[in-house]
């Protein structure tokens, strides 16, 4: 016992230890430049391995107890309003803080090799070692305010880190688009704690999810309204979604590790922690059951036009995203279910980012599909790890998608009525939408004849790359039964989101189901195959198309949109506030000084310094005032 509280009071070196790594890396200069990779892989691996540690001590608890609040020091102290610097070590928080150091730790491996060449290696390394640190606060801060400092850090973060490349217009746009993005779902998160504080007078979790004062359904639903926005900013939801795809500028383990495994579940997390809360709103949870519904079929469809691999993975993280909202605001009972394919989605997603890397870093990086083909004669080993992160994203029978997302499906039609159904047709149309976008990718890039230009030479990545991509491989294949195995993780979780309904009366016939989810992810597989496999691919892309296809290409005119609608009234509304403060602020301000200046002018000419003036002057004062009251008198 007294070596389980040893590892469980050293929980603060999760947070400070990547951060100190990250100002060594970023503040020792160029002299670092010959081992800054060494120790930013290292610092992730170090860290993983205590996560283990601290995993077993605290499954060692007992089932009511897995619970510990690590208290820190006193943050601040404003009259009654006092908060506390603390961490909150439960099952949900163990889960994602194994998910980013197990996963951070393969990509981190997988960049020394990716970034072997970058002369800003040293810089990527610091920014990747902060936003480790910052995402571990973030998921282990046990109050709304200490992971507000999280939330803002994995903003900047993710900023620093898709614009890594500044020099690059596209990059250094896609950056600022992300952090406006994120900002204004940040505002969402703002005004939920200060709602928390003026209501309950905390922000603590303990107070606000568990205390004695109970939320009105009023207040809780504009807190968990306000906690939404802000986690459809953060995990690129609809409205907030359009910043994903254009983060794919950013170097390719960035968007394996912040834009698939890591950040963007944040929100998921953020809604799962707050289940009291949106318990007692339907409102807000019928809310972010629409939110997701939504995105997972807007990313399904803008899949389809593009001819990117990065930005096709970048739109199927969209909609898996949307799947998880899917799951968690469909409330209790499901909240697990959305974390399992939460966690399944950290290890396919990350083994399709990094092998598309490995394409990438072949084709000299060139990303176009249009330009591949064929690539699965001189990359087996890549090829084999996209087919693995492949059949765990489509659902193939027994891979993680397969136990993870169908739990979904089920889910969103077990709720019955017209809404289940809806749900749950969204859910399974998605599931064969995924399949056609995904084996177009696959035949695209892997399949049919070579279509690269002759000064490209494809080639496999080095062991560095390839090893890790391999685990995430295995791991898309096998992690969804370890995860689903006798109910484990759903009875791990327990503690922290409640019992996972598996038992009662479903819709359909789990069985059925899974046959009839089954037949559409073939269907849409199958059709993918003989729209693009069966022809020839076009290296130019193909005019006069389907105006699916056309908005699909222009996901489905969203950028317009907010083009429209936000930033060009934006735009004229700054335009016109400069004019009138030029022209009526500062105008009144200058024409008042004119005013005056012009006034004294003149009246400085009267005084001439002649004798004679200023007696007129007097006479002409003395006969008005004499005319004045002569008035006055005969009135």
């Amino acid at each position: 016992m007294n070596t389980a509280h040893g590892i469980q009071s050293a929980a603060w070196l999760l947070v400070a230890l990547p951060l100190f790594s990250a100002a060594v890396l970023l503040l020792a200069g160029k002299r670092a430049d010959k081992w800054a990779h060494l120790v930013g892989a290292a610092v992730p691996v170090i860290l993983f391995i205590y996560a283990v540690m601290l995993f077993f001590s605290v499954k060692a608890e007992s089932k009511g107890n897995r619970e510990i609040n690590l208290h820190l020091y006193q943050w601040i102290v404003v009259g009654t309003f006092k908060v506390d610097a603390g961490f909150l070590i439960d099952p949900l928080s163990m889960v994602f803080v194994l998910l980013i150091t197990g996963v951070g730790s393969l990509i981190h491996i997988y960049a020394v090799g990716y970034m072997a060449h970058d002369p800003g290696r040293r810089r990527f390394f610091g920014y990747f070692n902060f936003f480790i640190a910052v995402m571990l606060l973030l998921v282990l801060a046990n109050n709304y305010l200490a992971m507000y400092v999280g939330w803002e850090g994995v903003g900047l973060a993710s900023y620093l880190l898709i614009s890594f490349y500044f020099d690059r217009p596209t990059a250094a746009t896609a950056g600022n688009k992300a952090f406006f993005a994120n900002r204004v779902g940040d505002v969402g998160l703002s005004i939920a704690i200060m709602v928390m504080f003026a209501y309950l007078g905390s922000t603590s979790y303990a107070d606000v999810l568990f205390g004695n004062a109970k939320l009105t359904q009023g207040v809780a639903a504009a807190i968990g309204l306000m906690l939404l926005l802000a986690a459809c900013g953060k995990s690129g939801q609809f409205p907030l979604q359009t910043w994903l795809p254009d983060a794919m500028e950013g170097p390719t383990p960035v968007s394996a590790l912040i834009h698939a495994a890591t950040m963007v579940t944040a929100g998921v997390y953020l809604i799962a922690r707050s289940a009291p809360i949106f318990d007692v709103s339907q409102a807000a949870r019928t809310a972010v059951v629409i939110v997701g519904a939504i995105t997972l079929l807007y990313g399904c469809i803008c899949a389809f036009g593009q001819d990117d691999l990065k930005r096709v993975l970048a739109y199927s993280t969209v909609s898996q995203i949307g799947y998880m909202f899917l799951a968690v605001g469909l409330g209790p009972g499901v909240y697990a279910i959305g974390i399992m394919h939460l966690v399944g989605h950290g290890f396919f997603k990350a083994a399709l980012f990094l092998s598309s890397g490995s394409v990438m870093h072949a084709m000299n990086d060139r990303i176009d599909m249009r330009r591949f083909g064929g690539l699965w004669r001189v990359m087996p080993i890549t090829y084999f790890v996209f087919v693995c992160g492949y059949l765990a994203i489509i659902g193939f029978p027994l891979a993680t998608g397969f136990w993870t997302k169908d739990k979904i499906i089920e889910a969103a039609l077990d709720k019955g009525g017209t809404s289940g159904w809806v749900l749950g047709i969204c859910a399974l149309a998605g599931a064969g939408l995924t399949a056609f976008y995904m084996t177009r990718a696959l035949v695209m890039t892997f399949h049919g004849e070579r279509r690269w230009e002759d000064d490209v030479h494809p080639h496999e990545a080095p062991s560095s790359m390839t090893l890790p991509m391999i685990v995430l491989g295995v791991a898309s294949l096998v992690g969804g039964y370890l995860l689903v195995f006798g109910g484990g993780f759903q009875h791990w979780l327990e503690p922290s989101v409640g019992p996972s309904v598996e038992e009662g009366v479903h819709t359909v016939s789990p069985v059925v189901l899974t046959l009839l989810t089954l037949v559409v992810v073939a269907l849409g597989a199958l059709g993918a195959w003989v729209a693009f496999g069966r022809k020839p691919i076009p290296i130019t892309q193909p005019v006069g198309v389907s105006p699916i296809t056309t908005a699909a290409r222009r996901n489905i005119y969203a950028d317009a949109f907010n083009e429209a609608v936000l930033q060009r009234p934006g735009q004229w509304l700054s335009r016109a506030l400069v004019y009138f403060d030029n022209r009526g602020v500062d105008g009144a301000v200058t024409g008042l000084a004119a005013g005056f200046g012009g006034g004294s002018a003149r009246l400085k000419r009267s005084q001439t310094g002649f004798v004679r003036s200023y007696a007129l002057s007097m006479l002409a004062g003395s006969v008005a005032v004499v005319a004045v009251l002569l008035a006055v008198r005969f009135q």
